[in-house]
């Protein structure tokens, strides 16, 4: 077996979907001739915890932890929020009523955290592996992204030992949705771009996780990510089969909604088709499992449909999935933002594991689009695009009065984690060479 050490902030007992792409990975990885070793953190701020996570590391994995200090506790304090609050990843701040503190915090957080706040994990970090590679042998490294921490931990290491590096990006870095709002001074900018395209460069290989971003990447640097898609694992769906669907029409969403991501277009769509449509108002049921923007709730309320809606806080992963597979539809709001081509959220991949008719709200033309229309996995309407939401919708609840609403999917086993994992395996192999 040829080792790997994998460097991730998110890993198990944190949930979530950062900790999803690389537990499954690692999951399938030693089919394909590589033992994982994984590095992450003793204590970092977890947005959510999933203990049932832990189930899913195999056997005998070496697993190595160093303690991160985060200055959340910090932030906290000056935006007024209670310190056993969970924050949600990826959010900068309520674009509504920003406080002098939640500005001053956000402009802290863009000027002095480079790339990101947990930024003092690098140095103790880089210094532990360094130090640990010279009596363990490894074969490669692959840092995995955000927090992009962990690629500058890479750099540390493979400065000193000179090891293949695969930097995987989850998520953009100066192309990330909330870049903008970080309040960055011209100096600051300019180092995040340098830090980005030296990890761009100094990498063995570079992968991401959508077919536009890679062309962004490509932009910055030169050089074309190989695209590896972020997918669905079989074993979760095994008893798919013998979940009964939900009598309501449920519309669900899981995971978090932020103020970007929150579907206008659909509470106004339902809404309107509560007053047009015979009997939809007492079928439906909107189902919310996670974190949801205040805004969001406010305007579920604005438009009448508060009594509708069923509101879940974090569920073990597994339990998740059982809500998707007896769910009516799935709804996947994308992030309305200027990268929203590339935006492909990873629940995607489990609402096409879970064999239910997907509603996405977003960029018609874009790669979750593109995912969507390849798989026959659902339909897709534009963000502001009312009345083709609702005549989707309403074709749906149609199907769902007959005891017919269901997909005929395609194509999609070419996302399976198993599959996914062997692509990784093979770029790892390639390195090498």
């Amino acid at each position: 077996m040829k080792k790997v050490l994998i460097i991730t902030y998110y890993w198990p007992p944190m949930g979530g979907g950062g900790v999803q792409r690389w537990l499954k990975t690692v999951k399938y990885l030693r089919e394909f001739g590589w033992e994982p070793i994984i590095f992450t953190t003793k204590n970092g701020e977890a947005s959510v915890v999933d203990e049932g996570m832990l189930q899913e590391i195999p056997e005998g994995i070496e697993t190595l932890r160093v303690p991160i200090w985060e200055p959340f506790d910090l932030y906290k304090k000056l935006t007024g929020k209670k310190k056993t609050e969970k924050l949600a990843p990826g959010v900068v701040a309520s674009k509504k009523g920003n406080s002098l503190m939640q500005n001053l915090s956000i402009w802290i957080r863009g000027n002095f955290f480079i790339p990101d706040a947990r930024k003092f994990w690098i140095k103790p970090s880089a210094q532990f592996l360094n130090n640990y590679l010279v009596n363990n042998k490894v074969d490669a490294i692959v840092s995995t992204g955000p927090p992009h921490t962990t690629h500058l931990i890479a750099l540390g290491v493979i400065k000193k030992h000179h090891l293949p590096w695969l930097a995987d990006f989850r998520d953009p870095w100066t192309n990330i949705d909330f870049y903008h709002q970080l309040k960055l001074t011209n100096w600051a900018d300019a180092k995040h771009k340098r830090l980005e395209l030296e990890v761009l460069k100094k990498a063995s290989q570079v992968v991401t996780v959508s077919w536009s971003w890679a062309t962004d990447f490509y932009k910055i640097s030169n050089r074309k990510p190989v695209v590896i898609t972020n997918g669905f694992d079989p074993e979760d769906f095994i008893n798919a089969g013998k979940v009964k669907l939900d009598k309501k029409f449920t519309i669900t969403h899981a995971g978090s909604i932020n103020e970007d991501r929150n579907p206008h277009v659909l509470w106004k769509a339902l809404a309107e088709l509560c007053k047009e449509v015979d009997n939809f108002k007492y079928d439906l049921e909107i189902r919310l499992i996670g974190q949801v923007a205040p805004n969001a709730i406010t305007e579920i309320t604005k438009y009448g449909l508060e009594n509708k809606l069923t509101k879940i806080d974090n569920l073990p992963h597994q339990e998740v999935i059982q809500q998707l597979i007896k769910s009516q539809l799935l709804v996947l709001p994308l992030n309305d933002t200027p990268n929203v081509d590339g935006v492909v959220p990873g629940k995607l991949y489990e609402y096409i594991g879970a064999q239910r008719p997907i509603l996405c709200i977003g960029k018609t033309t874009g790669d979750a689009a593109k995912i969507i229309n390849e798989t026959s996995a659902g339909k897709v309407s534009g963000f502001t695009d009312v009345e083709t939401l609702k005549e989707t919708i309403k074709i749906y609840y149609q199907q769902y009065k007959n005891n017919h609403l269901k997909i005929d999917s395609k194509n999609y086993e070419k996302y399976s984690r198993k599959v996914l994992a062997g692509q990784i395996a093979e770029e790892l192999n390639k390195m090498m060479q």
